[in-house]
């Protein structure tokens, strides 16, 4: 068992965690480490606690970890609460190679009325979880996040999207031309959430394909990145309040999307 915090397998874990290595992720939480191992990522490092090997599920996890390779690290309740980036740890860790987050993952999912969600410059990385994990739900088709869009596989973001981040294509670090562009070239119509818009949210024809554009929560979209997509639409609400939480203004779109679409399907 590792007792000690300068463990070179503990120290390498932790500046995954803190994001200072390329091409890792930190993923924490038995749970999540169940969907990372789902969804074939490929895990490099699992560092657990003695409690957790004893547990049934636990046992079963490590097992199975094991048998893909992964090596496995046991290390004390002191060390390990050292590395979590939780209040109330569970007791494993893994670090996994970073999914490939180019132009191309998308380029592959596109197909027939694809729907695709655009983050552009939101920092909270539990609302941008968050809102992957509706896109999954919704039935999107991908994501893509622009220049200064929180990383969507820091480890708060993982775990506000409960897996779907492993499953979701997703483009990182795109500029928002760049987004507009692609989207343009490959038929999807640009849709962003401002409000200033004159359109509600349930006016949009969401049958067609569709890119939908949300700004950060603070500033949102400028004019000219406005005047850069195709439509423009509002969620309406009753006065005094004039804004919404972004995650939740992205379930109640997408959600109205995932409605119109059923419906066609249905006929």
């Amino acid at each position: 068992m590792i007792t000690s915090r300068d463990n070179e397998g503990v120290r390498r874990a932790r500046r995954v965690r803190d994001g200072k290595a390329d091409g890792e992720i930190f993923i924490e939480g038995v749970r999540l480490c169940e969907e990372a191992a789902r969804a074939r990522l490929h895990i490099r490092d699992v560092i657990r606690t003695e409690d957790f090997s004893r547990e049934e599920r636990g046992a079963r996890l490590l097992s199975e970890l094991k048998r893909e390779g992964a090596r496995l690290l046991c290390v004390s309740e002191k060390v390990f609460a050292s590395l979590s980036d939780t209040k109330t740890p569970q007791g494993i860790v893994v670090i996994a190679e970073r999914p490939e987050t180019d132009a191309s993952v998308l380029d592959e999912a596109l197909s027939g009325a694809a729907l695709i969600v655009i983050l552009h410059r939101l920092n909270n990385p539990s609302n941008a979880g968050a809102i992957v994990r509706t896109a999954e739900a919704a039935g999107a088709s991908g994501i893509i996040t622009t220049v200064g869009t929180t990383d969507l596989f820091s480890p708060k973001a993982l775990r506000g999207a409960m897996g779907s981040s492993f499953r979701l294509p997703v483009w990182a670090g795109a500029s928002f031309e760049q987004s507009i562009e692609w989207c343009r070239e490959r038929g999807l119509r640009t849709v962003c959430a401002d409000l200033r818009a004159t359109r509600a949210h349930t006016e949009i024809d969401w049958t067609e394909p569709r890119a939908l554009v949300l700004g950060s929560e603070a500033h949102g979209l400028s004019a000219d990145e406005i005047a850069q997509a195709d439509e423009a639409l509002l969620i309406p609400m009753r006065p005094p309040v004039e804004s919404l939480n972004v995650a939740v203004a992205a379930a109640i779109i997408l959600y109205e999307a995932a409605r119109q679409r059923a419906g066609v399907r249905r006929q």
